[in-house]
């Protein structure tokens, strides 16, 4: 299945964790330090990261951090565990480069069915892909390769920003809206967490500098891909 890496301090909490991830068959190594998730994490790259972001040596937002600054694990899949009320460290999470997040108290089965989503919408899970680069005025993709550039620089995304501008782009001219792009995207329900969407549309932006126009707000509805490049675009 996949090669999932648990850093959480709570014993508890990992070894149930560890134990039904094993159970759904998947490849689980368990830490409770940032600092040797990390080591673990750049000596064999993992499918999938469980963070907790509480931890004794170091903020688990320090640890996602430094994944997305490591071209070897800029990609690894990230669900951020947190225990924390406020809105502002999962907001901070996503616009680093995390997937998805669970807050404590969770059940099980909720962080089993996170997990399988965001797998199946990895680029490691297989999924068909086409083979050739796209160009639309500024920008070029090559969805494959999982790499994007604009004006000939490439930049950096990671894999659910290269999937929300891949599901945008392929829907170019049509306005799609927060619930159904996290429904395409996330896999989430589309009742909840719409200001992800907004969160990560505000991020891919900020990366595509100025390609970021191509990707519309439409005011009370959500967003739209540009249909044409655009004079002077």
């Amino acid at each position: 299945m996949a090669r999932i890496l648990v850093i959480e301090d709570e014993a508890d909490i990992r070894q149930v964790l560890e134990y039904n991830l094993r159970q759904a068959g998947h490849d689980v190594t368990g830490v409770e330090r940032g600092n040797a998730g990390l080591a673990l994490a750049r000596e064999r790259p993992p499918d999938l990261v469980l963070l907790d972001l509480m931890l004794p040596d170091m903020a688990g937002l320090d640890v996602c951090r430094a994944m997305k600054a490591d071209a070897r694990l800029r990609h690894v899949a990230v669900i951020m565990l947190t225990a924390k009320g406020s809105e502002i460290d999962r907001i901070v999470g996503l616009e680093l480069g995390a997937d998805d997040y669970v807050t404590k108290p969770f059940s099980v089965r909720e962080v089993l069915l996170r997990v399988q989503a965001v797998l199946r919408r990895s680029p490691a899970a297989g999924e068909p892909e086409s083979s050739e680069p796209v160009v639309f005025g500024r920008l070029r993709i090559d969805h494959t390769a999982h790499r994007t550039w604009v004006d000939d620089q490439e930049v950096s995304l990671t894999a659910l920003e290269m999937r929300l501008l891949w599901t945008l782009y392929q829907r170019r001219g049509r306005v799609q809206s927060r619930g159904t792009l996290l429904d395409d995207v996330w896999d989430a329900d589309p009742e909840n967490n719409t200001r992800t969407v907004d969160t990560h549309v505000k991020r891919l932006r900020e990366k595509l500098g100025a390609a970021g126009d191509y990707v519309e707000t439409v005011r009370g509805v959500g967003y739209r891909f540009a249909a044409e490049p655009g004079v002077g675009t």
